[in-house]
């Protein structure tokens, strides 16, 4: 098979990852070598000065020993394979490099054989791009479970980012849908990679020349929607990733109906909206102060698809608003719908100069347009109304203007149900801006 045909089947079996991100490396080029990964991101993401960042993103091998009912590349499944050598993966880099068409390497497999032959392969494509080839690009390498520690370590050096695939939420997931992984063999590969990392930063605390290991961090991947299980349950695993092994990203991936089979869900569309609620709320949990049993619990499990969960949180803890902008904590402007990190910080810093306004506010990027109901300045309530649920929550779905409270606030019995079903299948473009900036 020619490397043109390889290159279609395998770039476009990849595109079901999506574990990816700027990178957070720091990696330099060297005398003789070739690019670096400094500010750099990957394919398809935004780097912090707003570039679109791109990547070669393959499979080094669809041939796949297991026979998971999600994946498009199972065993059982009919469709063309094919398989890259290093060599052959090291030079498609170098060429798509030098031509400018991208800025990195994301490399993924299928487990060929067996999790140590195939990450032998995959270790030995970027030993040939960083030592061969003097590559000095971001290279973010899919770690496969069950794989021998002294091969990820290996990799480690090598890559700046790791990711290990959780891909199901649940261990009951796994043995319905995957029954050939299990869960260990996702999590010691991650815990490994953890200590290795905290171990690699003290030495460089002693030595500045020591080696670098994984600089960007470890991320993962979880599907929605192909199982059962609840927003609040993919939530609260979040957060112990984040707190137990410091990732630096949880990626969350709508399941695409790429088969059919009795044990899935039988779904025309992918869950995009869901997929893009649970990153909202991922941003809450890094950057916000929230947990997942704030936003989340057994009588609310999934989110709602009409509000953001930061101004469903708000709305469902009217008690603790409005509050004054002039007075607040930074953390309690951060809990204010239509504040977000940004905006609060320039609060801070502002408020101190002159007692802020509601024009002041929007001056300063507040999105008053969510913010008026939960907030005063000067003691002064934006919303010419009580702080009344019920219409904050429909006025925030809505984004109804003053007079027509004039009719609802008479008449607060009364709905009209199609009004407030209408609920988009897709984020919208306010959302997809939101989910860029992490400004909720």
């Amino acid at each position: 098979m020619d490397l043109q045909k390889k290159l279609e089947i395998l770039s476009a079996a990849a595109k079901y990852d999506v574990s990816c991100s700027s990178s957070g490396s720091n990696r330099k080029n060297t005398k003789g070598g070739l690019g670096n990964a400094a500010s750099c991101g990957i394919c398809h993401s935004w780097s912090d000065d707003g570039r679109c960042i791109s990547l070669l993103k393959i499979l080094l091998s669809n041939y796949c020993i297991y026979d998971c009912a999600y994946c498009v590349n199972r065993a059982s499944n009919d469709v063309p394979r094919a398989a890259f050598t290093p060599q052959e993966v090291a030079n498609l880099t170098i060429n798509f490099y030098r031509r400018n068409y991208i800025e990195g390497l994301f490399l993924s497999s299928a487990v060929t054989k067996n999790p140590n032959h195939t990450m032998e392969l995959m270790y030995e494509s970027i030993r040939l791009l960083r030592q061969d080839f003097k590559f000095n690009g971001y290279i973010h390498v899919k770690v496969i479970p069950g794989a021998d520690f002294s091969l990820i370590e290996a990799v480690g050096k090598l890559a700046d980012r790791i990711s290990v695939n959780i891909e199901l939420p649940s261990e009951k997931g796994l043995k319905l849908l995957a029954p050939q992984k299990d869960k260990q063999s996702i999590i010691r590969p991650m815990n490994f990679i953890s200590s290795k990392i905290d171990e690699r930063k003290e030495e460089r605390k002693v030595f500045k020349s020591a080696p670098l290991f994984v600089p960007g961090g470890q991320s993962t991947q979880l599907i929605v929607g192909a199982t059962q299980d609840h927003d609040i349950n993919i939530l609260r695993l979040s957060e112990n990733l984040y707190k137990k092994y410091k990732l630096k990203r949880v990626y969350y991936s709508a399941y695409v109906p790429v088969s059919k089979n009795p044990l899935l869900p039988d779904l025309k569309t992918p869950p995009l909206l869901r997929e893009h609620r649970l990153y909202q709320a991922d941003w809450l949990l890094r950057f916000y102060g929230f947990s997942a049993n704030e936003l989340l619990d057994e009588h609310n499990p999934n989110f709602d698809t009409k509000l953001d969960p930061k101004a469903n949180w708000a709305v469902n803890n009217i008690s603790l608003f409005p509050v004054e902008v002039n007075r607040a904590e930074y953390e309690m402007l951060l809990r204010v719908p239509g504040i977000g990190v940004r905006s609060a910080k320039k609060i801070i810093m502002a408020r101190k100069v002159k007692s802020l306004s509601f024009d002041d506010l929007k001056k300063l990027g507040v999105v008053l347009k969510r913010a008026r109901f939960f907030i005063t300045c000067n003691g002064k309530y934006f919303f010419n109304h009580d702080m009344d649920q019920f219409l904050i929550k429909q006025n925030l779905i809505n984004g109804w203007e003053a007079n027509d409270w004039e009719i609802i606030g008479k008449n607060q019995e009364w709905e009209q149900i199609s009004i407030f079903s209408l609920i988009p299948e897709k984020p919208t473009l306010q959302d997809r801006i939101m989910s860029i900036t992490g400004e909720i």
